[in-house]
């Protein structure tokens, strides 16, 4: 058996360049670089095993570590899955801030490889800078905060163990049932030692990810039920995306009357163009989606995990009568909502059932272009919001006072509604380019109010709401789309967590270009707890005496060496849009918009936990309602 002496790093490294993936008859490399920030951990071991022979993989220095591991979880999403980053961090606080990360890869189903380094495997200098004490036991480390945010997770404290780990965690992150992180926490004395490697274990591997076909029991009984039927639904969720199913759920749709509806993950798997696709389902969903889900006899569930926002917590359709078809490659969502499981790839399940389902026709009629025509409507109101100050009724009603919207708009000087100014930003970029969200009030417009007429091209991380997401991401969908405009829609309260990697973005020329709607809050939260009944508590950005901040955020960004931009009208918004696409480095369109004017729920709704017990009188009425919410909705 012939051997090579490497340190454990450089075997790490040398593995990770030798690894591909095939997928409908093309191969190629599944890793294509390492993220990393530096520290005492990781530098002489991974740092030095990547500065003496990095391979093809690119090396990119991130600023913040849950950052950059966002814009790695952001690349392989946009790679389909089929293309990842290595993330490197140091021990202690380095590899605490992949946490969140790790979770966002995780609720999301995305692989990404997290590398944090680990204290000593000797324990010879213990307790070393950044290590934790347990009076239980010393084997405790940081890193086993990752066991509940990893899809696989192990600790090498010895050179030989890395092989089998390595093994363990490619077949992990290459089988699309089982996607997620995975997190291999090496000591950092361990990655300095040198092993003599199997020669065999540095071989070229492909690992091969093949599409799952439906068993003939699977089939037929779901052509069973769809003929059974007479208005089902198709819900588009993320799964159907990584599959590639946009063309056989077209066919479907159009040939047999079916409506789309997308979840977060699915939206823009079939262009919003599509009259068969209704938009958004659920809590942040379309009055066109949702009519729909209330009549369905039969919801067809395609690669979603239902999760609440999808289900409106469960109360989107009537299950008294309503069926469920569920096709994921993973077992584990097929059997949500007692539904009959198909364990397949959604491509090759749509496929093969479409023989099945010759001469069906579903009860809606016009039904569907009726509604979508009712919701396009809508959507042309929203575009067109306009403030006044003596009598203005924004989306969010019955919440701050005519006063308080005035001063609100003297204080950030503006007039500008966040669904206003989201429609004209979606009718004036280019239509290839790819848009990044995650959380705030942001997603729900999103959600309901941007058209995709180009397939793919949307990209909101919504598994895991992850603030501090959306200008790491675009840098990660950059990555994969050099050659498109991405765009960050983020909001104020978003950006002050996290925007460290638009720094990255600019280091190394990939453009990004942020657009922040600031409100001056966290004003997603903000209406959420004034719906309940609370005051208005800790969710606006109020100076100590009372004065609501304006912060110059272009400054800011203007500080790092981007291109910005204020935009408070529509003209000045469309003006700075056409003028940053000109641009070669990364802009930020600073937006101040009026709180209360993002989009509100149409026919859906959130469980969340009131208090059963309070002095208001508001909170009690909102516990009751709840309370009665919860008599129709489904328990499990």
């Amino acid at each position: 058996m012939g051997t090579v002496r490497l340190t454990t790093a450089q075997a790490l490294i040398k593995f990770l360049n030798q690894q591909y993936i095939h997928v409908d008859g093309e191969e190629s490399p599944f890793v294509e670089g390492v993220f990393n920030v530096f520290g005492h951990g990781n530098v002489v071991g991974i740092g030095q095993a990547l500065e003496q022979d990095a391979g093809h993989l690119k090396v990119i220095q991130g600023k913040n570590e849950q950052g950059m591991a966002h814009a790695a979880i952001a690349y392989s999403r946009e790679m389909l899955r089929r293309k990842i980053y290595a993330v490197t961090t140091s021990a202690g606080p380095g590899s605490a801030n992949l946490i969140a990360a790790a979770g966002t890869a995780l609720a999301n189903n995305i692989p990404v490889l997290l590398l944090p380094a680990d204290t000593f495997a000797t324990r010879q200098p213990d307790p070393v800078l950044q290590q934790l004490e347990h009076e239980h036991s010393t084997a405790i480390t940081t890193n086993d905060a990752f066991l509940a945010v990893s899809r696989y997770w192990d600790r090498v404290t010895r050179p030989e163990q890395l092989m089998s780990s390595l093994i363990r965690a490619f077949e992990v992150m290459t089988d699309p049932g089982k996607a997620g992180p995975a997190t291999i926490c090496i000591s950092q004395d361990v990655e300095g030692e040198a092993f003599d490697f199997d020669e065999h274990f540095f071989e070229k591997r492909v690992h091969y990810l093949d599409r799952k076909a439906p068993v003939e029991r699977e089939l037929q009984g779901a052509a069973e039920r769809i003929r059974a039927s007479k208005k089902p639904i198709i819900i588009v969720g993320g799964g159907a995306r990584y599959s590639g199913a946009r063309d056989i759920l077209m066919k479907l749709a159009e040939k047999h009357n079916i409506p789309l509806v997308e979840t977060q993950a699915g939206k823009s798997t079939v262009e919003s163009n599509f009259p068969k696709n209704l938009g958004g389902v659920g809590i942040l969903g379309t009055m066109a989606a949702n009519k729909a889900a209330r009549q369905a006899d039969l919801v067809i569930g395609v690669g979603t995990r239902y999760t609440d926002f999808t289900t409106s917590s469960k109360t989107a359709f009537d299950f008294e009568r309503t069926k469920f078809l569920n096709i994921n490659v993973s077992r584990l969502q097929t059997y949500k909502l007692d539904g009959f499981q198909v364990v397949a790839d959604a491509k090759v399940a749509l496929e093969n059932l479409e023989a099945l389902l010759v001469g069906y026709e579903t009860e809606y009629g016009e039904m569907l272009g009726d509604w979508k025509a009712e919701w396009l409507s809508e959507r042309t109101r929203l575009s067109t919001v306009t403030f006044s100050r003596e009598n203005f009724k924004p989306e969010i009603k019955d919440q701050f006072s005519q006063q308080v919207l005035n001063e609100y708009s003297d204080a950030l000087k503006t007039e500008l509604a966040q669904s206003t100014a989201m429609i004209a930003i979606n009718d004036t970029i280019d239509p290839e380019s790819v848009v990044v969200g995650s959380a705030g009030s942001l997603p729900g417009d999103l959600q309901r109010l941007w058209h995709s007429s180009v397939p793919n091209t949307y990209h909101l991380e919504y598994g895991f709401s992850c603030m501090g997401y959306e200008i790491a991401g675009t840098l990660g969908a950059k990555l994969a789309h050099p050659d498109r405009e991405v765009y960050a829609m983020v909001g104020d309260g978003s950006f002050l967590m996290l925007h460290s990697e638009l720094i990255t973005a600019i280091q190394y020329n990939h453009k990004i270009n942020i657009l922040l709607f600031d409100n001056s809050g966290f004003g997603c939260i903000n209406n959420l707890q004034m719906e309940n009944g609370s005051g208005t508590y800790c969710c606006e950005f109020r100076t100590h005496d009372n004065q609501i901040m304006n912060i110059d955020y272009a400054k800011v960004a203007e500080g790092y060496g981007a291109k910005t931009y204020r935009a408070n009208t529509i003209d000045e918004l469309k003006a700075a849009l056409e003028d940053a696409k000109k641009q070669t480095a990364s802009t930020l369109i600073e937006m101040k918009v009026l709180p209360k004017t993002m989009t509100d729920g149409y026919d859906s709704w959130w469980n969340v936990g009131v208090a059963e017990v309070s002095k208001r009188k508001s909170i009690q009425r909102a516990y009751e309602a709840r309370q009665e919410k919860l008599k129709m909705a489904k328990q499990y």
